[in-house]
């Protein structure tokens, strides 16, 4: 496997609950409404000293608990550490949601007996395993940015450069640099790369 992992972290003290990375995550890869690939959570709202904000979504785990109950196995992880899946072997059973210690997937609830679709969760802007960059895997999963060379929509649009992305030592150097130049941290969340599910 690659040396290379790729990770998200929301640097807390930056993150200003403008929802720009989930705005751009939904009009970017043109989602169904009822489908939230990312979203902003606020904690502690209206305690002084204590409120803080970050954006959430797949964190794309390395013990991936999703991936470990999902019955098709529609799941698989790329070299660079991206949690993916098929949505065309997907079942919709929900299982990956249950285990999912982030709620991060997602099923539409459309139709008349507001039936389960296949399962929808943030791909980092990796695409799918349809071919690279072909509209079938844009309309299945959006557009692919990795491949593109480009950081993922979230992160591109962050006004704040709150949501980093990249590789994970250079995504901690970032970080470790802006805590020692404000010399003070409220904290940041990010990947786990030893998540406790490794002891499920």
């Amino acid at each position: 496997m690659s040396s290379v992992r790729m990770k998200f972290l929301c640097d807390l003290d930056r993150c200003i609950d403008c929802d720009g990375c989930s705005v751009a995550c939904d009009s970017g890869h043109e989602l169904a409404l009822d489908v939230r690939r990312r979203r902003v959570i606020t904690l502690n709202e209206g305690i002084p000293g204590k409120e803080f904000s970050t954006s959430m979504a797949c964190m794309h785990c390395t013990d991936a608990p999703c991936a470990q109950v999902c019955p098709v196995n529609c799941f698989y992880i790329r070299e660079d550490a991206i949690v993916l899946h098929d949505k065309n072997t997907c079942i919709g059973c929900g299982y990956c949601l249950y285990a999912c210690p982030f709620g991060a997937p997602q099923f539409p609830r459309g139709g008349i007996f507001s039936t389960k679709g296949a399962m929808d969760k943030c791909t980092m802007c990796a695409g799918g395993p349809e071919e690279t960059n072909s509209k079938e895997e844009f309309h299945i999963y959006g557009q692919n940015r990795i491949a593109e060379g480009k950081v993922p929509l979230c992160a591109a649009m962050c006004a704040t450069k709150a949501l980093l992305v990249g590789e994970s030592t250079e995504v901690d150097r970032i970080y470790r640099d802006r805590v020692v130049a404000r010399k003070y941290s409220r904290g940041a969340s990010q990947t786990p790369s030893t998540y406790p599910g490794n002891a499920w």
